[in-house]
């Protein structure tokens, strides 16, 4: 395994720790290549053990991460289907994620959040440390912040927003552990990702979360975050949103504001057939598989969709100023 997945991993150990007496989001330091950039591929909703052309997706992961040298992938959410992971023994672990990301270039730490579908199992599961046990690379905590000097990355516990979770769960049982009370947790995480942002001094700030602020796919917007993020993120200046839950890739430009809304939910089962328009632009709408990646550097974001075979769908880039 990589020197940097277990570099990480003592650095989230002590994060984990601080977190403990304090209300910051932990923080995790990642440090750029030697030419000060960052590379990162994101992937959402893709464990299937496989299926529905998970793997795929996977090795052409693998193809473009050895082309890009990528520094980490961000999963968007919806780890593991359908209702998440029983607990840290279930094989759903090693079978939907150890056994399909093999590639070299993949060998690197996973930042991730959790879906929905997550929660719908032993969501604690998935923060534990006996998994990072069985792949150094798996780093999950409901909120948390990446300090890539170049660009911070500040991955969103969004699942609590969502108030039908609570009320209409239908046939599902979420595990509310460490959230409940709803309005207590969501005022803590807006707090604590707002006093973040504010105090970030990267070029580039990128916020993760699992569900959509703007989505023209079958979920479409969700109104929680439209309502309660979504005006944290334009007051910051933040850059991107990159999500899944909509099984889709998608770019979306605010017409308001500088922020770009990214979905990247390809990872396995897709094709819902659902397009449904919103207020801001539409950039591109790609209804299937696959994922995406952004270079990161001083002055400029290059960011580009993929397919199943990996070929390129769709490309963005944006020049900033250097002010040094």
């Amino acid at each position: 395994m990589a020197p940097m997945v277990a570099v990480v991993v003592v650095v989230l150990a002590a994060a984990v720790m601080a977190q403990r007496g304090s209300a910051e989001l932990p923080r995790l330091e990642h440090p750029p290549k030697a030419d000060g950039s960052i590379t990162m591929l994101a992937v959402g909703d893709w464990g299937r053990r496989g299926q529905f052309n998970q793997s795929l997706v996977a090795e052409q992961m693998g193809i473009i991460g050895e082309k890009m040298d990528i520094d980490f992938v961000v999963s968007v959410g919806d780890n593991f289907y359908s209702n998440g992971l029983t607990g840290i023994d279930d094989k759903a672990f090693e079978e939907s994620f150890v056994n399909i990301y093999t590639a070299k270039s993949l060998q690197k730490p996973w930042y991730t959040v959790l879906g929905n579908h997550d929660y719908r199992g032993d969501a604690l599961a998935q923060l534990s440390p006996v998994l990072r046990q069985l792949d150094s690379r798996w780093i999950c905590m409901k909120s948390f912040v990446v300090n890539a000097e170049v660009a911070e990355f500040f991955l969103v516990d969004t699942t609590p927003f969502v108030l039908k979770y609570w009320n209409e769960p239908k046939n599902s049982t979420y595990d509310w552990r460490g959230v409940a009370p709803r309005e207590t947790y969501i005022a803590n995480v807006l707090k604590d990702l707002d006093a973040a942002l504010k105090q970030s001094k990267a070029t580039w700030k990128i916020v993760v979360g699992h569900h959509a602020i703007r989505s023209v796919s079958e979920h479409g917007d969700t109104p929680e975050l439209v309502q309660q993020l979504l005006p944290i993120l334009k007051a910051n200046r933040v850059d991107l949103y990159v999500n899944g839950h909509d099984h889709c890739l998608e770019h979306i430009s605010s017409r308001d504001s500088p922020l770009q809304y990214v979905t990247s939910g390809g990872g396995s089962k897709a094709w819902r057939g659902i397009f449904t328009p919103n207020t801001d632009k539409l950039e591109f709408f790609y209804d299937g598989q696959g994922f995406m990646s952004l270079r990161l550097t001083k002055t400029e974001a290059h960011l580009a969709f993929y397919d199943v075979a990996g070929a390129v769908l769709h490309t963005w880039g944006l020049t900033k100023p250097s002010y040094y």
